[in-house]
């Protein structure tokens, strides 16, 4: 039965996949091979179902039951349609990338403060460039065989952005992508971003995903970071989508040398939303964060998936991941901290809390440890539960309403994970954009203010 549903999804893939071929026919010829791969990948499984463990608790079949069509042409994007979106970083001082369904809007886009020695160029323009060799780099750090989402950004992929930071650069300024989806019934958005770190720079990355309307519509980005050796990246993700859209994203991160790689997380959108994130850490002395936390109600799934390989010693990685579940929802954490035989002097660290506001709200979480070294540090850990009775009791003895007790206990649940972002302005915003949403949860809205 499984062979005959994924025959069926290459082959409704392969005619999208023909008039993608007819339609890019001034592309270099080292992205056809590129591309081909990516779809006979995602051929060889099709989509996973709830017998692969590694989406055991993910059921994505209202995707497979989706014909979605990819967004093969780039819309047009007015301002005011930009305006209307409340994105964080709206008054502040950043660069910023614009995209629409995948595709990079260069008008509404403004680059002009980030330094002239960075390279910055849409991915359309940037695979046309000899000079940058992306056919030697692009799908380098990405792993195919375990994300059918990720072999189809491959093959499907149109637009994104091409971003290298030179040796010695510190960026103060911010950059922000944002990426808007049409919402167009049964689209599907590929963007594809390549960002890599030179020696001994900084950047800070915003990255937001909204909607112009509440369409289905299927947002699948993949985006690699070569962090080189002592650079120094803070990378921050809002997903923020139509309730009824599905989120399927993958970072891939290559680390080396000294370098710091703080990635933080915030999702809240989308009706199915999942981030498969695969860290490697190729260089001594390194330090990685993968910080999260996910909201979700009504029957919303946000799934959070990664592999940090630990792949040289003296190396630090810490996971931390807090959910906030209301209604029917559910969360998703499976996280495996892997550590080679090469990787003494390892320092790991993965957390997963659950607070669910509802009984039906579920939370299934599967932290792991594959450890080959014999000096090691390494710790994992998962809470599932309600709000704690006797620290809200504790609060109102002292005069506090309930309601306020509660909101009070779970903004500083929240906090563990927002305070942990570097950047002062995004911290601050995101503090109250997180603050804004539970506060339409229905837990919200019904508990007594007495």
């Amino acid at each position: 039965m499984t062979e005959t549903v994924q025959i069926e999804e290459s082959d409704s893939w392969l005619e999208a996949f023909e008039a993608l071929e007819h339609a890019d026919k001034d592309s270099p010829t080292w992205l056809i091979p590129f591309r081909k791969a990516g779809l006979a990948q995602y051929a060889k499984t099709g989509l996973p179902t709830l017998r692969d463990e590694d989406w055991r608790f993910t059921n994505i079949d209202p995707i497979r039951k989706t014909a979605f069509r990819p967004t093969l042409a780039p819309g047009i994007l007015e301002a005011a349609m930009l305006d209307g979106i409340p994105y964080p970083l709206k008054t502040g001082n950043a660069a910023r990338l614009v995209f629409l369904d995948g595709h990079f809007q260069r008008e509404l886009s403004d680059m002009s403060k980030l330094p002239q020695n960075v390279t910055s160029l849409s991915m359309k323009d940037a695979v046309a460039r000899e000079d940058l060799r992306l056919d030697q780099h692009l799908g380098q750090y990405t792993y195919h065989h375990d994300n059918p989402f990720a072999a189809l950004n491959a093959a499907f992929f149109q637009d994104g952005f091409y971003l290298n930071i030179p040796k010695n650069l510190q960026i103060e300024t911010p950059l922000h992508i944002i990426h808007l989806s049409s919402g167009n019934d049964a689209q599907a958005s590929f963007a594809r971003f390549f960002i890599r770190a030179g020696e001994f720079s900084k950047c800070t990355i915003l990255e937001s995903h909204h909607a112009l309307s509440e369409g289905i519509y299927l947002n699948a980005p993949t985006t690699e970071f070569v962090v080189e050796n002592e650079a120094n990246i803070e990378h921050i993700k809002i997903q923020d989508e139509s309730k009824q859209a599905f989120h399927l994203a993958s970072v891939y991160a290559h680390v080396g040398r000294a370098a710091q790689f703080h990635s933080h997380y915030l999702n809240m959108g989308g009706r199915i939303s999942r981030n498969n994130i695969r860290t490697k850490l190729n260089g001594e002395g390194l330090e990685c964060v993968l910080n999260g936390l996910y909201l979700a109600d009504g029957d919303q799934l946000s799934d959070n998936h990664m592999i940090v390989d630990h792949s040289k010693p003296h190396c630090d990685s810490h996971e931390y991941f807090n959910g906030i579940l209301d209604d029917k929802a559910r969360g998703v954490f499976h996280g495996r901290i892997l550590v080679q035989q090469i990787a003494q002097k390892t320092d790991a660290k993965q957390t997963n809390k659950n607070l669910l506001l509802s009984n039906d709200a579920t939370a299934d979480t599967k932290p792991q440890l594959e450890i080959y070294a014999d000096d090691v540090k390494c710790t994992h850990g998962a809470t599932i539960g309600q709000l704690d009775d006797e620290a809200i009791y504790y609060l109102r003895t002292r005069g506090v309403p309930k309601a306020v007790a509660q909101q009070m206990l779970v903004h500083a649940f929240a906090g563990e994970i927002i305070d942990r972002i570097h950047h002062e302005l995004i911290r601050e915003e995101l503090d109250e954009v997180v603050w804004t949403r539970l506060e339409k949860f229905a837990h919200f809205q019904n508990v007594s203010t007495t």
